[in-house]
């Protein structure tokens, strides 16, 4: 599966409409110099173009397995991993105490989709590591970061997340895992858990959990859960893989797509684990991650977008079918042409809120703003879901571009719509993400929605000059999308909030890509303004019926009972 890295889009990005000038301004990130962004993308890309994008199909084919209770990778992918983590993309926005880059997150996120694009199943790898790294250095013990860190951010070790049992899904709190005090600082932990991605592997020295469990005086629901580190092998005096844990793969879950990465039902039968945080603050340790996470999954929404439309526009442009003019081939179709250019306008919309996430991300750690926190965590939601549905959408468009040769395996177009498909369900569905935002991330009166909106506002008052009815059509969005907010947080009754969350967070979406394709526009050349013309004109207007659907409230969805639904 050919694929061509989008280096000058992030750049463009960066330069013209996301403000990572305000980022590389800051002391904290003053290395991040325009030619340093370029050398970083360009290398990343090549890596993803050469080494990266030949295992995808691979992996597909070939699935990781297990093997006497040892899990073996796909063919290839040892060495793919070995180029990521001798790159050092595992690690870069980590810090440099420990072996990190200390890079910003909106790099760290361009190269992920970037990784993403080219070999997703490969990918779920380092973004579990990086999110493992991010919970270690805001949670962990000095002693805990110093054995772990520089093993996990040069990727000698990797790390995974378990959280989930087979009664405990979004539930979290319903979790049975348990961990008794061991005497010597120590705990025991007990438990399964399962979907744990990349729970082991052939190509890593060591396997680091991060596990919820229960002590013994920890109370119901997440109030009483704790965070552990619980290694495959415990590190000796060293630092090194010690003797193995009690801990084991239990079987690999058969799945709709990305096969080429391991997921497990992992067993620990008093394992040996150290408390990451607080005993009975694991959930606030484990969010930490989560929502790194949660850019991370929304970004491998993006990457698999990306690649999809690519593969869709090759096979658009070779393939001929019906009397078609210039080319000949289907692209010359106005309804081929209308989905490649829907694909285009919605991937460059998503990377552009991932990247104003990761901005944010990048402005609140070098300033310790609490506007830019806030911003960050309102972003954070939207970036997940909407990048995800962008990656279904995406890939469910582009098997329809390739017709009946869609359907078939052999085309490859299908494997791109198997494997995003559990993007919008983990680290939390993306009705959980909508619900979200308009509950906690409404909690502030809606002040960092309305700052979002505002910058939208004086956006399109600066564009009138050049582009007045493009600018006109984001403001009276931005206008509309207010007056929603205003009525959501003005809801006490948050089932109110929650029947129309999922299409409030989509409109928020397309105005937020109304903004950004209208700075595009001015900022950019032709191509841009044609593209940016049929998102603001055909794509925008989307947001009317999705607010007028978000202030309905619940009265008469709940109106509908389980029997009408059976009837």
């Amino acid at each position: 599966m050919p694929y061509r890295a989008p280096v000058s889009d992030f750049r463009f990005l960066m330069d013209h409409v996301v403000g990572f000038s305000d980022v590389a301004a800051t002391e904290r990130f003053a290395e991040a110099t325009p030619d340093m962004v370029d050398a970083i993308l360009t290398e990343a890309g090549k890596m993803c173009e050469e080494v990266l994008a030949p295992l995808n199909r691979a992996g597909d084919l070939h699935p990781a397995h297990l093997e006497n209770g040892v899990v073996r990778t796909s063919p290839g992918f040892a060495d793919g991993y070995r180029a990521i983590a001798e790159g050092g993309w595992v690690g870069m926005s980590a810090h440099p105490d420990n072996g990190g880059m200390g890079l910003p997150m909106t790099l760290t996120t361009s190269v992920n989709e970037m990784i993403a694009s080219a070999c997703l199943s490969l990918q779920l790898n380092p973004l579990m590591t990086q999110g493992q790294i991010e919970a270690l250095e805001h949670h962990a013990s000095d002693e805990i970061k110093a054995t772990y860190l520089p093993k996990l951010i040069s990727g000698e070790w990797s790390g995974t997340m378990n959280l989930t049992e087979p009664q405990a899904g979004s539930d979290v709190g319903a979790l049975r895992s348990k961990a008794e005090p061991n005497g010597d600082g120590s705990y025991a932990i007990t438990g399964q858990k399962i979907y744990i991605s990349w729970a082991d592997s052939d190509f890593t020295e060591n396997i680091c959990h991060l596990v919820l469990a229960r002590l013994p005086d920890g109370v119901p629901g997440t109030k009483g859960i704790s965070l552990f580190m619980v290694p495959k092998f415990i590190p000796d005096a060293d630092g090194n893989p010690g003797a193995k844990n009690d801990l084991r793969v239990v079987s690999l879950e058969h799945k709709m797509g990305l096969h080429g990465s391991p997921t497990a039902v992992m067993e620990y039968a008093g394992a040996k684990g150290w408390l990451v945080g607080p005993e009975h603050g694991g959930m606030a340790a484990m969010f930490t991650m989560m929502n790194n996470a949660r850019l991370g999954v929304g970004v491998q929404g993006i990457g698999v977008a990306e690649a999809a439309m690519q593969h869709a526009l090759a096979y658009a442009q070779d393939r001929k079918q019906g009397k078609a003019p210039g080319t000949g081939t289907i692209i010359e179709h106005a309804d081929v042409r209308r989905m490649l250019t829907t694909m285009k306008a919605e991937v460059f919309t998503a990377r552009a809120i991932s990247l104003m996430n990761a901005v944010a991300i990048d402005m609140a750690t070098a300033t310790d703003d609490a506007g830019w926190q806030a911003r960050a965590a309102f972003l954070t939601p939207i970036c997940k879901a909407f990048g995800t549905d962008v990656g279904m959408e995406s890939a469910a468009t582009g098997i329809q571009i390739h017709g009946g040769m869609g359907f078939i395996e052999e085309t490859g177009a299908a494997q791109y719509a198997r494997d995003v498909r559990v993007t919008a369900i983990y680290e939390g569905t993306n009705g959980i993400q909508a619900m979200d935002l308009v509950a906690r991330k409404l909690m502030d009166g809606g002040e960092a929605a309305f700052r979002l909106l505002e910058e939208i506002e004086q956006g399109a008052e600066a564009a009138k000059a050049k582009h007045p009815d493009l600018a006109e059509a984001v403001w009276q969005a931005a206008e509309t999308l207010r007056e929603a907010t205003e009525w959501l947080v003005a809801q006490d009754n948050l089932n109110d909030r929650f029947a129309g969350a999922v299409p409030y967070l989509r409109a928020f979406a397309r105005v937020l890509g109304g903004h950004v394709h209208l700075m595009a526009a001015i900022k950019g050349d032709e191509a841009r303004l044609k593209l940016a013309t049929f998102y603001i004109k055909r794509l925008l207007p989307e947001h009317v019926g999705l607010l007028a659907h978000t202030r309905e409230g619940a009265d008469d969805l709940m109106a509908i009972t389980a029997e009408d639904l059976a009837a």
